[in-house]
């Protein structure tokens, strides 16, 4: 009997690490607060076992079979795993069969079925019924939108839960876990430099399984020491992740190094070093939301009215970067990077807006002129509202002499167009403007 229990105990230390570290009750599941929170929606539905069918919609590895799991573990459900992949009709409606026959002596069936856009119309169709009755449960998982991978009459009958990647604050706690817990790896002393698990919970981008996939493989090649302990190191990993380690702190000083040197070389039009220095923050792991953000500031600080073209690019680009992600993306940031960076170049907008900022904060008090105060009530009009107020489509010239400044700030200049770019065009005309208003006004 012991020789079976070793054995036992052997093969499961064979498994791979993920599936050791599955998590068997909410309490030990990692991420997904915004679901299985206190208070939040399916723990009450879990708490009150009240549950109904629904699809867990979300990126790979953030724990939708392991919910699943859980959510039968939880109900006292039988639980069965369905594959898309391997399953045909005829082994749905033999599941189904039986299923109805538990609920007929009073037991429920949780039915997953991982991947289920991969089943095709009738395969989908197939559960329909047995859905619609209450045979079974069934929570499906996805990675594709489910508003056009599920049937809409399957779909209707589910409730949908989106699943959102695990941060990496999410993937060093499990990567610790796993380190300590005996069921993991925690029968052998690792050592393993913090940073090198910080790496892992980088280069894994939200995918619980592929970060415990990494380590697993990174401690197997480790170097055994002679008191049976196992060092890590960093050519170790290398060899695992397929790549160098560039990776810094998201939070720490290389992340504003990086993201200064990328910003000053597009502004100094060199795409050369913009997208060297794009290309650095992209393999180590950078999140690609955050660059394109700083694009997005970058079209109007450093390029503005020059080439208003630039913010729908960079706008574009953020786009682009929601819907392909890593690694798909990195040719969309870099068509916005070389566009930015060849970009005629003016500050105008963000030194203009700095001066007015400052009189703004120095002035908060200070009254609108009445005549561009809006008097649409009778009192209103009484106090002057929008006496005086000239309408510029009335002239021929769609402009006025009417003061839109504050008494105080009249004359004020914050807006100065350079002449790079379309922007040379903008300040010819600006300058006619102005010409304009002297000669209707000439003690303006």
């Amino acid at each position: 009997m012991e020789q079976l229990s070793l054995f036992t105990q052997e093969v499961s230390m064979n498994t791979p690490l993920a599936s050791r570290m599955r998590p068997q009750t909410l309490d030990d599941y990692i991420g997904q607060e915004h679901l299985v929170g206190k208070g939040k929606v399916l723990r009450q539905m879990l708490d009150t076992d009240r549950i109904s069918s629904m699809i867990f919609w979300g990126p790979p590895g953030v724990g939708k079979t392991t919910l699943a799991r859980i959510i039968a573990n939880m109900t006292h459900s039988s639980f069965i795993d369905f594959s898309a992949v391997t399953s045909g009709i005829k082994e749905i409606k033999d599941v189904m069969k039986r299923a109805e026959n538990d609920r007929m002596m009073g037991w429920k069936t949780i039915v997953f079925v991982d991947e289920i856009h991969r089943f095709n119309k009738a395969q989908q169709d197939a559960f329909l019924p047995y859905v619609e009755k209450g045979s079974i449960i069934l929570i499906g998982a996805t990675t594709e939108n489910p508003s056009f991978e599920i049937n809409s009459a399957l779909l209707s009958r589910c409730k949908v839960f989106v699943l959102q990647a695990l941060t990496e604050g999410d993937i060093r706690k499990l990567l610790r876990h796993a380190l300590t817990e005996k069921k993991g790896l925690g029968n052998t002393p690792i050592r393993i430099e913090e940073r090198l698990v910080n790496a892992i919970a980088v280069f894994a981008n939200g995918d619980a399984r592929a970060a415990l996939n990494t380590l697993d493989m990174a401690v197997l090649n480790g170097e055994i020491q002679p008191d049976g302990s196992i060092v890590v190191k960093e050519e170790v990993l290398e060899q695992c992740v397929g790549k160098k380690m560039l990776l810094y702190d998201r939070n720490g000083e290389e992340h504003y190094n990086l993201i200064s040197a990328l910003h000053k070389s597009m502004r100094n039009s060199d795409p050369d070093a913009a997208i060297y220095w794009l290309a650095r923050m992209l393999e180590a792991g950078e999140d690609p939301l955050y660059i394109a953000r700083r694009l997005v500031r970058f079209a109007s600080e450093d390029v503005g009215i020059a080439d208003s073209q630039a913010l729908q690019v960079a706008v574009a680009a953020y786009q682009a970067c929601h819907f392909n992600g890593m690694p798909e993306c990195d040719v969309n940031l870099t068509h916005a990077v070389v566009y930015l960076s060849m970009a005629p170049k003016s500050n105008s907008l963000y030194t203009g807006y700095g001066k007015a900022k400052a009189d703004a904060m120095q002035m908060l008090a200070e009254p609108v002129p009445l005549q561009i105060r809006n008097g649409v009530t009778g009192l209103m009009q009484e106090l002057h509202y929008g006496e005086g107020y000239q309408y510029a489509h009335d002239t021929k010239e769609k402009l006025t002499d009417m003061e839109c400044l504050p008494e105080s700030l009249k004359g004020k200049e914050y807006y100065l167009p350079g002449d790079q770019g379309q922007e040379a065009a903008v300040k010819e005309k600006l300058a006619k403007v102005k010409a304009f208003r002297r000669k209707v006004t000439p003690d303006g």
